[in-house]
């Protein structure tokens, strides 16, 4: 849990260091603004971008009918709504880093943990509903793809956070 911390955080904390200096001076404070609104623009873009690959990917590698639909846009849109909070956490995080001292900066740290299991908590929720529609079939493809590509897909994901 430690780890996934650091982690989170890590890449907040070396955006903010990068772009730190162009928040000292007043006179470029707003440019630096939208520079910063510019760059969480492309950032959201990207990491969206990310999760609709990954659930058109599934979507494709499971198979899914359209019997399975209801289940499937209710999994989907957990994984949007999860990703865009998340992301949003993130960035507000990052903007907000600078000012916050050692106690607030840890506790911020701890929320986007909890954050993070909660997410994980409705995922598997909504994943569990799925699960219980697959075939046979299906479902020896999704533990194989489960099984398989989590490293691979926190590796992708923490390059965006």
């Amino acid at each position: 849990m430690k780890n996934f911390a650091f982690k989170a955080a890590l890449p907040a904390v070396l955006m903010l260091a990068a772009l730190s200096a162009s928040f000292s001076a007043p006179t470029m404070a707003a440019s630096s603004s939208d520079a910063v609104s510019q760059a969480a623009a492309r950032h959201a873009k990207k990491y969206e971008d990310l999760v609709e690959k990954r659930i058109n990917e599934l979507h494709a590698k499971l198979k899914i009918t359209d019997k399975q639909s209801v289940q499937w846009e209710a999994y989907a849109k957990t994984m949007r709504d999860n990703a865009h909070g998340t992301d949003k956490a993130y960035l507000d995080q990052a903007q907000k880093l600078p000012s916050l001292n050692a106690d607030d900066a840890m506790q911020s740290y701890a929320r986007l943990a909890q954050m993070h299991a909660d997410n994980l908590h409705k995922l598997a929720t909504s994943f569990s509903a799925l699960y219980g529609t697959l075939s046979t079939d299906q479902k020896k493809t999704a533990d194989k793809l489960f099984r398989s590509e989590r490293g691979e897909r926190h590796e992708v994901a923490d390059r965006f956070h």
